[in-house]
Protein backbone atom coordinates (compact mmCIF):
# COMPACT_ATOMS: atom_id res chain seq x y z
CA UNK A 1 0.00 0.00 0.00
CA UNK A 2 2.90 2.39 0.75
CA UNK A 3 4.32 2.14 -2.74
CA UNK A 4 4.31 4.58 -5.63
CA UNK A 5 2.16 3.46 -8.56
CA UNK A 6 4.18 3.14 -11.76
CA UNK A 7 2.70 1.82 -14.98
CA UNK A 8 6.18 0.97 -16.27
CA UNK A 9 6.68 -1.44 -13.38
CA UNK A 10 4.04 -3.75 -14.82
CA UNK A 11 5.79 -4.13 -18.17
CA UNK A 12 7.97 -7.11 -19.02
CA UNK A 13 11.31 -5.41 -19.72
CA UNK A 14 11.84 -3.93 -16.22
CA UNK A 15 11.18 -7.31 -14.68
CA UNK A 16 13.65 -9.00 -17.01
CA UNK A 17 16.24 -6.34 -16.23
CA UNK A 18 15.63 -6.74 -12.50
CA UNK A 19 16.07 -10.50 -12.82
CA UNK A 20 19.36 -9.96 -14.66
CA UNK A 21 20.60 -7.63 -11.93
CA UNK A 22 19.61 -10.10 -9.24
CA UNK A 23 21.40 -12.83 -11.17
CA UNK A 24 24.52 -10.65 -11.20
CA UNK A 25 24.37 -10.47 -7.40
CA UNK A 26 23.23 -6.86 -7.07
CA UNK A 27 21.00 -5.95 -4.15
CA UNK A 28 18.20 -3.37 -3.96
CA UNK A 29 20.28 -1.24 -1.61
CA UNK A 30 23.17 -1.16 -4.08
CA UNK A 31 20.81 -0.06 -6.85
CA UNK A 32 19.49 2.69 -4.58
CA UNK A 33 23.01 3.98 -4.01
CA UNK A 34 23.72 3.74 -7.74
CA UNK A 35 20.78 6.08 -8.35
CA UNK A 36 22.66 8.79 -6.45
CA UNK A 37 25.63 8.25 -8.75
CA UNK A 38 23.46 8.92 -11.79
CA UNK A 39 21.97 11.97 -10.08
CA UNK A 40 25.43 13.36 -9.37
CA UNK A 41 26.38 12.62 -12.98
CA UNK A 42 23.35 14.62 -14.13
CA UNK A 43 24.36 17.47 -11.84
CA UNK A 44 27.87 17.43 -13.29
CA UNK A 45 26.46 17.52 -16.81
CA UNK A 46 24.29 20.51 -15.89
CA UNK A 47 27.35 22.28 -14.50
CA UNK A 48 29.24 21.62 -17.74
CA UNK A 49 26.32 22.77 -19.93
CA UNK A 50 27.98 26.11 -20.87
CA UNK A 51 30.44 24.05 -22.95
CA UNK A 52 27.67 22.81 -25.24
CA UNK A 53 24.05 21.71 -25.53
CA UNK A 54 25.00 18.04 -25.56
CA UNK A 55 25.66 18.23 -21.82
CA UNK A 56 22.01 19.01 -21.22
CA UNK A 57 21.07 15.88 -23.15
CA UNK A 58 23.47 13.93 -20.94
CA UNK A 59 21.87 15.49 -17.86
CA UNK A 60 18.44 14.39 -19.06
CA UNK A 61 19.72 10.84 -19.59
CA UNK A 62 21.19 10.88 -16.07
CA UNK A 63 17.81 11.88 -14.63
CA UNK A 64 16.08 9.01 -16.40
CA UNK A 65 18.73 6.49 -15.32
CA UNK A 66 18.23 7.67 -11.75
CA UNK A 67 14.49 7.01 -12.09
CA UNK A 68 15.20 3.61 -13.63
CA UNK A 69 17.25 2.70 -10.55
CA UNK A 70 14.40 3.90 -8.33
CA UNK A 71 12.08 1.48 -10.08
CA UNK A 72 14.49 -1.44 -10.20
CA UNK A 73 15.38 -1.33 -6.51
CA UNK A 74 11.69 -1.77 -5.70
CA UNK A 75 11.32 -4.63 -8.17
CA UNK A 76 14.32 -6.39 -6.67
CA UNK A 77 13.11 -5.81 -3.12
CA UNK A 78 9.42 -6.69 -3.47
CA UNK A 79 8.94 -8.88 -6.52
CA UNK A 80 12.44 -10.33 -6.21
CA UNK A 81 12.11 -11.03 -2.49
CA UNK A 82 15.39 -9.27 -1.66
CA UNK A 83 14.06 -6.65 0.75
CA UNK A 84 16.46 -6.09 3.64
CA UNK A 85 15.92 -4.73 7.15
CA UNK A 86 17.49 -1.43 6.10
CA UNK A 87 15.65 -1.33 2.78
CA UNK A 88 13.30 1.46 3.81
CA UNK A 89 16.26 3.68 4.66
CA UNK A 90 17.94 2.98 1.34
CA UNK A 91 14.65 3.59 -0.43
CA UNK A 92 14.24 7.11 1.00
CA UNK A 93 17.62 8.66 1.90
CA UNK A 94 19.33 8.27 -1.51
CA UNK A 95 16.20 9.77 -3.13
CA UNK A 96 16.62 12.97 -1.15
CA UNK A 97 20.29 13.28 -2.13
CA UNK A 98 19.34 12.51 -5.73
CA UNK A 99 16.72 15.27 -5.76
CA UNK A 100 19.16 17.78 -4.27
CA UNK A 101 21.95 16.96 -6.74
CA UNK A 102 19.77 17.13 -9.85
CA UNK A 103 17.86 20.26 -8.87
CA UNK A 104 20.98 22.07 -7.75
CA UNK A 105 22.55 21.19 -11.08
CA UNK A 106 19.57 22.71 -12.89
CA UNK A 107 20.09 25.82 -10.79
CA UNK A 108 23.60 26.27 -12.19
CA UNK A 109 22.16 26.34 -15.70
CA UNK A 110 19.56 29.03 -14.94
CA UNK A 111 21.62 31.02 -12.43
CA UNK A 112 22.02 33.98 -14.83
CA UNK A 113 18.24 34.35 -15.14
CA UNK A 114 16.16 36.30 -12.57
CA UNK A 115 16.50 34.65 -9.15
CA UNK A 116 17.71 31.52 -10.93
CA UNK A 117 19.76 29.93 -8.14
CA UNK A 118 17.32 31.07 -5.45
CA UNK A 119 14.52 29.47 -7.44
CA UNK A 120 16.49 26.21 -7.58
CA UNK A 121 16.92 26.18 -3.80
CA UNK A 122 13.21 26.85 -3.33
CA UNK A 123 12.52 23.91 -5.66
CA UNK A 124 14.79 21.69 -3.57
CA UNK A 125 13.17 22.69 -0.27
CA UNK A 126 9.61 22.18 -1.52
CA UNK A 127 10.51 18.83 -3.10
CA UNK A 128 11.89 17.65 0.24
CA UNK A 129 8.77 18.92 2.01
CA UNK A 130 6.49 16.93 -0.30
CA UNK A 131 8.45 13.77 0.56
CA UNK A 132 8.41 14.71 4.26
CA UNK A 133 4.64 15.12 4.44
CA UNK A 134 4.17 11.80 2.62
CA UNK A 135 6.33 10.03 5.19
CA UNK A 136 4.65 11.96 8.00
CA UNK A 137 1.32 10.50 6.96
CA UNK A 138 2.82 7.04 7.02
CA UNK A 139 4.28 7.62 10.51
CA UNK A 140 0.78 8.57 11.72
CA UNK A 141 -0.57 5.21 10.59
CA UNK A 142 -2.02 6.40 7.28
CA UNK A 143 -1.35 5.11 3.79
CA UNK A 144 1.44 7.21 2.29
CA UNK A 145 0.08 9.75 -0.18
CA UNK A 146 1.98 9.69 -3.49
CA UNK A 147 -0.42 12.08 -5.22
CA UNK A 148 0.71 14.91 -7.49
CA UNK A 149 0.59 17.06 -9.48
CA UNK A 150 4.33 17.20 -8.73
CA UNK A 151 5.21 13.88 -7.14
CA UNK A 152 8.77 12.71 -7.78
CA UNK A 153 8.12 11.16 -11.18
CA UNK A 154 6.25 14.28 -12.29
CA UNK A 155 9.06 16.57 -11.11
CA UNK A 156 11.68 14.52 -12.90
CA UNK A 157 9.60 14.31 -16.10
CA UNK A 158 9.12 18.08 -16.10
CA UNK A 159 12.82 18.65 -15.45
CA UNK A 160 13.81 16.16 -18.16
CA UNK A 161 11.49 17.77 -20.70
CA UNK A 162 12.66 21.26 -19.79
CA UNK A 163 16.28 20.16 -20.03
CA UNK A 164 15.86 18.62 -23.48
CA UNK A 165 14.00 21.67 -24.74
CA UNK A 166 16.72 23.88 -23.29
CA UNK A 167 19.33 21.85 -25.17
CA UNK A 168 17.60 22.71 -28.43
CA UNK A 169 17.17 26.30 -27.29
CA UNK A 170 20.89 26.64 -26.55
CA UNK A 171 21.76 25.18 -29.94
CA UNK A 172 19.50 27.66 -31.74
CA UNK A 173 19.48 30.76 -29.56
CA UNK A 174 21.96 30.33 -26.74
CA UNK A 175 19.30 30.70 -24.02
CA UNK A 176 17.71 28.36 -21.44
CA UNK A 177 14.30 29.90 -20.78
CA UNK A 178 12.51 26.57 -21.26
CA UNK A 179 14.41 25.05 -18.34
CA UNK A 180 13.69 28.18 -16.30
CA UNK A 181 9.97 27.78 -17.00
CA UNK A 182 10.15 24.09 -16.08
CA UNK A 183 11.71 24.97 -12.73
CA UNK A 184 8.94 27.48 -12.05
CA UNK A 185 6.35 24.81 -12.92
CA UNK A 186 7.97 22.41 -10.45
CA UNK A 187 8.04 25.02 -7.69
CA UNK A 188 4.39 25.96 -8.11
CA UNK A 189 3.21 22.39 -8.64
CA UNK A 190 5.24 21.05 -5.69
CA UNK A 191 3.87 23.74 -3.37
CA UNK A 192 0.35 22.70 -4.37
CA UNK A 193 1.25 19.02 -3.91
CA UNK A 194 2.61 19.68 -0.42
CA UNK A 195 -0.55 21.56 0.58
CA UNK A 196 -2.79 18.90 -0.96
CA UNK A 197 -1.07 16.03 0.83
CA UNK A 198 -1.11 17.91 4.13
CA UNK A 199 -4.82 18.66 3.77
CA UNK A 200 -5.57 15.00 3.03
CA UNK A 201 -3.69 13.91 6.14
CA UNK A 202 -5.64 16.40 8.24
CA UNK A 203 -8.96 15.14 6.88
CA UNK A 204 -8.05 11.51 7.55
CA UNK A 205 -6.94 12.27 11.10
CA UNK A 206 -10.13 14.20 11.81
CA UNK A 207 -12.21 11.28 10.45
CA UNK A 208 -10.72 8.78 12.88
Amino acid sequence: MNRRELKTRGQAWPRRLAQSLAGAGLTPNQISVLSVGFAIGAAGAYYTAPRGWIWLVIAAVGIQLRLLCNMLDGLLAIEGGLKSKTGDLYNEVPDRFGDIAIMLGAGFVIRALPYGMTLAWVMIVIAILTAYVRLLGGSLGLVQDFSGPMAKQHRMFTLTLGTLLAAGEIAMRGTVWTLYIAVWAIVIGSAFTFARRLARIARQLEAR
